[in-house]
């Protein structure tokens, strides 16, 4: 099987819509993204399981590029002043820092954050 030019690949084969000319070899705006963080939902928990008893604050829900992920990731370590880590699309920030991350989420766009669990 031989691999087709892009470009050759790039017309529109069907669709309902007369104005439809979306090319979907491009990437998206990066203005759908920063719009996307008002309506992002991320839940902030305290999480100790399979931890040695160590607290960790984990945020979930982020939807958007892994880099920007490791960004906000980076950004919250160091507001809060500790380590961490960002693995399988979550940020686990090391010691009970919710009530600080909520506040740094909401101020940083993120309005529709919420803590979750206990």
């Amino acid at each position: 099987m031989s691999k087709k030019n892009i470009s050759d690949s790039n017309k529109l084969v069907y669709s309902t819509d007369p104005g439809a000319t979306r090319n979907f070899f491009e990437e998206e705006d990066n203005s759908s993204n920063n719009q996307s963080s008002n309506k992002q939902v991320l839940r902030v928990t305290l999480d100790r399981k399979q931890r040695g008893g160590k607290e960790v604050t984990l945020i979930m829900g982020y939807k958007g590029s892994e880099s920007e992920l490791k960004e906000l990731g980076s950004f919250l370590k160091s507001k809060c002043g500790v380590g961490g880590a960002v693995k399988d699309g979550e940020i686990i920030i090391q010691g009970n820092h919710v009530d600080k991350v909520i506040k740094l989420l909401i101020e940083k766009g993120f309005n529709n954050t919420k803590r979750s669990g206990g």
